[in-house]
């Protein structure tokens, strides 16, 4: 009876490191997927940023953008910034920005064509001014002169905001996800185009806000993870084996 009652209990106890198994090898050829087209990502990334830039794209054409395509892409065209209300965007550091490592926002404003579309233009970074309204509205007034501006900088297309992020301020026109969307309508600027322009240059003389060029840094732990999936699925491999070693020693057996 007990020798026939423990052999479903060493079944189960199987079954259920195979599948352990399973699950953390699984796991770990995940993360080296990742790992993978991590790699491809940036090497594509970076390849877009290294290409000189190229007219931007006209309005008849920006239907068909793709993130997937298109994202990071160097663009010039010319541009005057609006008389409207700005937005900031808040940031903790910046995966593509090594100058903008710290606390800080990104200066948001709406810019107008000379076919009167309009494109959101992330200005640059503001060091430090998330409780502090007036110090960007100084940094940005300078940059809304009226007259037309060459622009250069980088198609970037809206994130989406998750649960975790706080909801915006408006009083201060503080957010907290990079969706210029969202912003345009809350601060009436109108109908305007489905990416916002990351800019590179030209910066205002004293460098506030502060433009520059983007340089792909995308954290890459897939790896250590990997090796930590598949440890795991040796661990439980070898816990096994020691559990049915010690278990057949403690019934006298050889």
């Amino acid at each position: 009876m007990n020798s026939t009652a423990r052999k479903p209990r060493v079944a189960g106890f199987a079954l259920f490191t195979l599948f352990l198994t399973a699950v953390f090898v699984a796991l770990g050829v995940w993360q080296l997927q990742r790992r993978t087209a991590k790699h491809e990502l940036v090497a594509a990334l970076t390849e877009r940023l290294a290409q000189a830039p190229v007219a931007l794209p006209s309005p008849a054409q920006w239907a068909a953008l793709d993130p997937a395509r298109d994202e990071f892409r160097r663009v010039t065209f010319t541009a005057t910034y609006a008389p409207l209300p700005d937005a900031m965007v808040y940031s903790s550091g910046s995966a593509v920005r090594k100058d903008a490592s710290g606390p800080g926002t990104w200066a948001f404003l709406p810019a107008r064509l000379a076919g009167g579309e309009v494109v959101v233009i992330d200005a640059g970074f503001v060091e430090n001014t998330m409780q502090d309204r007036s110090v960007e509205d100084r940094a940005v007034k300078k940059l809304v002169t009226g007259q037309p501006v060459v622009l250069t900088g980088y198609l970037r297309f809206p994130e989406a905001s998750g649960w975790m992020n706080p909801a915006e301020n408006r009083d201060k026109r503080l957010w907290f996800v990079r969706d210029h969307r969202a912003i345009a309508s809350a601060l009436g600027w109108g109908a305007v185009a489905p990416f916002y322009v990351d800019l590179e240059q030209p910066a205002p003389e004293n460098n506030v806000p502060r433009p520059g060029p983007l340089d792909v840094h995308l954290k890459d732990d897939h790896l250590q993870y990997a090796i930590t999936w598949f440890t795991l699925a040796g661990s439980v491999l070898i816990a096994f084996g020691v559990w049915v070693r010690t278990r057949r020693e403690s019934q006298g057996r050889p």
